[in-house]
């Protein structure tokens, strides 16, 4: 009954479109939607000697074919079709890499996996701990791997999970030039494949013509170029610092009344 508080010195923010349509149902509270954002107007600066240090820490030659799936392992981000894709793919060069350690939901998950990818012949590499934080660096050590370290280094991003409140990892990989496979969940279909981005997109189920674009684009480095800069351009429109600051200054003009 009292949270979250419909007064009227508070303006109300979610993420995607669908808890601002909730929220409205159930309290009859109006929002505005910010959704996540990076520095789009600064592209990362890439260390070309960290990132092979990653390579060769974790036993990648520099012909093996690095797929990133850049989460936690939780039932959620639908793991199992990045696996799926691998085997399809049929390319013993490709070595399928995710990047955070299991836990959150116990270790079951995870052991599936490990099962499920050596009946299918998949070469599977769980980082566990050895990934820091690149936006907390009070708590970094310098013997862990930064996300921005792995994603240089990757060839192509798998996300296809099954539902997210909007998506950081699909943010992280734009921002990195990545080629990315998605599955089309809820937020995705609503507020994000509207603006026109350009990815391998799964609805569910992983067909033998979403495995051949991907081998097109992974033997294709001009395809892969226009591909991720043309979702650099679009990302640095709709989710830079940029639009962020035009939000907040809209939220303080609404809150104090003036610009």
């Amino acid at each position: 009954m009292a949270f979250p508080p419909n007064l009227p010195n508070i303006e109300h923010v979610v993420i995607n479109s669908a808890a601002q349509e909730e929220l409205a149902l159930r309290t009859g509270i109006s929002s505005i939607v910010i959704p996540n954002v990076l520095d789009f107007e600064n592209p990362p600066a890439i260390t070309r000697q960290e990132t092979d240090d990653f390579r060769k820490e974790i036993g990648l030659t520099t012909d093996d074919i690095l797929i990133l799936q850049p989460t936690r392992v939780v039932r959620r981000k639908g793991i199992e079709h990045a696996i799926e894709l691998v085997e399809k793919l049929g390319d013993p060069r490709c070595k399928l890499v995710i990047s955070h350690e299991a836990g959150d939901e116990g270790s079951e998950y995870a052991d599936w996996l490990k099962e499920h990818a050596r009946e299918s012949g998949v070469d599977l590499r769980l980082l566990n701990l050895r990934i820091s934080d690149p936006m907390n660096p009070d708590v970094n050590r310098k013997d862990l791997y930064t996300l921005w370290e792995v994603y240089p280094h990757s060839d192509f991003i798998t996300y296809p999970s099954l539902y997210e409140g909007f998506g950081n990892a699909l943010l992280e990989a734009i921002y990195f030039k990545k080629p990315i496979l998605i599955n089309r969940y809820s937020t995705f279909i609503r507020d994000i494949e509207p603006k026109g981005f350009k990815f391998v997109v799964m609805d569910r189920f992983l067909t033998s013509k979403i495995v051949q674009r991907v081998k097109d684009i992974l033997e294709s480095p001009e395809r892969k170029k226009g591909m991720v800069d043309l979702n650099y351009n679009i990302a640095c429109r709709h989710y830079s610092f940029t639009e962020l600051r035009k939000y907040l200054s809209s939220l303080m003009v609404s809150i104090f009344g003036v610009d």
